[in-house]
C-alpha cells in the first residue's frame, strides 16, 4: 500500500465516522454529505486520485449495498396486503416507465436513462414512513409495496438491458431465468434445511455468538450469487441484490443479524463506495449550464414520472392529497439510481456527464422527496391498514 492510498483510507475512515453526525443535525442524508465529501477531497482540492485499492474497497462497498437493498425486502408486506396494493403497484411502475420511456426519447437521452428515472430509494422511504409514523398505516403499506416493486422490477430490467447492450437478443438473454432456477432451487434447499435443523441455523442469529456465523453466511451467500451471475454473464449488482432478497426470504425473524450487518456495511465499506462517486465526479458538470439545463429537466421529469401514476392509488380509497404526498415520496432516488448509472457509464449506454447529472438529481430528490411528503401529507389521525382493509370491506367494491 502506498503512501497515498494510507492517506485516502484515513481520509475516508474519519469521514464515515464524522458525516453522518453532521447529517443528522443538518437533517441531510449521509449518502450527500459522503458524495459531497469525495468531490471536495477530489475534483475540488485534489489531495486524492482514483486508487486501485480504493476501487476495489468502492466495489466491495457497492455489492453489500445491493445485497442490503435485498434484505430490506419485506415479504410479510406482500404476503399481508394481498393482490389489490401489488396490481396497484405494478400499474404505478408501468405507468412510470411508460411516462420514463417518453420523456427520455424526448429529450434524446436514450432508453437506459429511462430505467434510471423509473428507480426510488427504499432507503430513503422507509425512514421517512417510520419518521412520520405512516408505515403501519394504509398508505404507508401502499407506498412500500410500490417501492420494492419498483426496487426488483428495475434492477430486473437493468440486468436484460446489459445482457442485450453486450450480447444482443439471442440464447444470452437465458441466463436471467438459468439464475433464477438455480438460485430458486438453492433457496428451496436451504430453506427445508432450516426447517429440518432450526437449532442449528438458530446460531446465524445469535447475539453473542463469537464466530459471527450469521454475518459469514450472509457473506457467503452474496458472494455465491455474485460468482453465480458472472459466470452466466448477468451484472454482479443483481446477484448481490437477489442474495439479499434470498436471505430475507428464508429467515424472516432474523434476530439483531440486520443491525451488524447494517453496521459494518454502512459504518465502512458503502461510505467508500459514496466517496469514491463524489472523487470520480466530474466538477465542470456543476458549473456547464448544459449540464445544470439537463439536470433540472431530469428533475422534473423524475417528479412527473412518480407522481403522475401515483395517482392510481386513488383506487386504494386515498385521498387526491395523499397520492400526490405518496408520489413525491417514491420519486426520492439515491442508491440505487447511482448505481445503475455507474453501470450505464461502465456499458457505454451514458457519458460521465450524464453520470454526474444524476449524482446531481440524486442528492436533490433525496432531500426534496421527503419535504414534500410531509408538506402534501394531510394533517389528520393515520389510518392503519388493518382498519383501511376493514372500511374497504364494510363499503364493498
Amino acid at each position: 500500500m502506498s503512501q497515498a492510498e494510507a492517506a485516502t483510507l484515513i481520509l475516508i475512515a474519519g469521514a464515515a465516522f464524522v458525516l453522518p453526525l453532521v447529517g443528522r443535525r443538518l437533517r441531510m442524508p449521509a449518502v450527500v454529505l459522503e458524495i459531497l465529501f469525495g468531490i471536495a477531497i477530489g475534483p475540488v482540492l485534489g489531495l486524492v486520485q482514483p486508487s486501485e485499492l480504493v476501487e476495489v474497497l468502492a466495489e466491495l462497498g457497492l455489492l453489500l449495498l445491493l445485497f442490503l437493498a435485498g434484505f430490506e425486502i419485506e415479504l410479510e408486506v406482500f404476503e399481508r396486503q394481498g393482490m389489490a396494493p401489488i396490481l396497484v403497484g405494478l400499474g404505478i411502475y408501468a405507468l412510470t416507465i411508460v411516462g420514463s420511456v417518453t420523456i427520455g426519447l424526448a429529450l434524446g437521452v436514450g432508453l437506459f436513462v429511462a430505467l434510471v428515472l423509473a428507480t426510488n430509494s427504499v432507503g430513503v422511504i422507509i425512514p421517512t414512513l417510520r419518521g412520520t409514523r405512516m408505515i403501519a398505516t394504509a398508505l404507508g403499506q401502499d407506498i412500500l409495496v410500490a417501492a420494492l416493486l419498483a426496487d426488483i422490477l428495475t434492477l430486473l430490467a437493468v440486468a436484460g438491458f446489459a445482457i442485450i447492450t453486450e450480447y444482443g437478443f439471442g440464447v444470452r438473454l437465458l441466463a436471467i431465468p438459468a439464475f433464477f432456477v438455480v438460485a430458486g432451487s438453492g433457496l428451496a434447499i436451504l430453506r427445508r434445511a432450516a426447517w429440518w435443523r432450526p437449532e442449528r441455523f438458530g446460531r446465524l442469529f445469535a447475539a453473542d455468538d463469537p464466530d459471527e456465523l450469521g454475518i459469514r453466511a450472509s457473506l457467503a451467500l452474496m458472494l455465491v450469487f455474485v460468482g453465480l451471475s458472472l459466470v452466466l454473464g448477468i451484472k454482479p449488482i443483481l446477484g448481490a441484490f437477489l442474495a439479499g432478497t434470498a436471505f430475507a426470504a428464508v429467515f424472516r425473524h432474523r434476530g439483531g443479524l440486520d443491525q451488524k450487518l447494517t453496521g459494518f456495511s454502512y459504518g465502512f465499506f458503502i461510505p467508500i463506495f459514496f466517496i469514491n462517486v463524489g472523487i470520480g465526479f466530474r466538477i465542470d458538470a456543476i458549473f456547464d449550464p448544459a449540464a445544470i439545463r439537463l439536470m433540472l429537466l431530469l428533475l422534473a421529469a423524475a417528479l412527473a414520472v412518480k407522481i403522475l401514476p401515483s395517482l392510481l392509488l386513488v383506487i386504494r380509497r386515498h385521498s387526491l392529497r395523499e397520492s400526490l404526498a405518496a408520489g413525491a415520496l417514491l420519486s426520492a432516488r439515491l442508491s440505487l439510481i447511482i448505481a445503475v448509472a455507474e453501470l450505464g457509464v461502465e456499458l457505454g449506454l451514458i457519458s460521465e456527464a450524464m453520470e454526474s447529472s444524476i449524482i446531481l438529481l440524486a442528492a436533490v430528490t433525496a432531500t426534496l422527496a421527503p419535504t414534500l411528503f410531509r408538506l402534501l401529507l394531510p394533517s389528520r389521525p393515520p389510518v392503519s391498514a388493518a382498519d383501511s382493509s376493514v372500511a374497504v370491506a364494510e363499503r364493498g367494491p
